[in-house]
């Protein structure tokens, strides 16, 4: 095999392994969160880990073909180096999530909490609003009910200059 074909079948080999990492997202996409994330860490490990296969020619292979291959034909002795393979990119992986967990929860309790302030900062406003609508319409009705009065003339003291002042000849 040349080098252009071992680049050629591993090229092939990452296309359809992210197209099997797509499936398994949509797959477990119905799932609660903390199911969901390692279930595809999981399957990403298993489809992504590679191990050696000849070192003198530091040829590498998919870590989970070897393994079956070598366990349901009988053929090569490399089915155990795979499954260590396996089981240590699989604990970096497991130990990379959880780190990643252990940032990710405190920022979404804050934001949980900063979302609940909002909300209920917006509908404390929407009470005021309401109130002050309500207050408003209740002062139209108000004017509305004596707008149907005549109109009073305003009072006038009596004194001088405040007579009856008539016409001269």
């Amino acid at each position: 095999m040349t080098e252009h074909d071992y680049m050629l079948a591993w090229g092939l080999y990452a296309v359809a392994a992210l197209g099997c990492l797509l499936v398994a997202f949509k797959l477990t996409g119905w799932m609660w969160r903390w199911l969901r994330e390692p279930l595809c860490l999981i399957v990403a490990v298993l489809l992504l880990s590679p191990t050696i296969v000849d070192p003198v020619k530091e040829s590498f292979a998919p870590a989970i073909a070897i393994t079956a291959l070598d366990m349901a034909f009988k053929v090569g002795n490399n089915a155990w180096r795979a499954v260590s393979d396996l089981a240590m990119y699989g604990m970096i992986a497991f130990v990379l999530y959880l780190v990643f967990v252990l940032i990710r929860w405190p920022l979404e309790r804050r934001a949980r909490e900063r979302r609940a302030q909002r909300e209920a900062a917006a509908q404390r406003q929407a009470k005021e609003e309401d109130e002050v609508r309500v207050e408003t319409s209740l002062a139209a009705e108000r004017k509305d009910r004596y707008r149907d009065d005549p109109p009073v003339a305003p009072a006038r003291r009596p004194g001088p200059g405040t007579g009856r002042v008539e016409p001269r000849l």
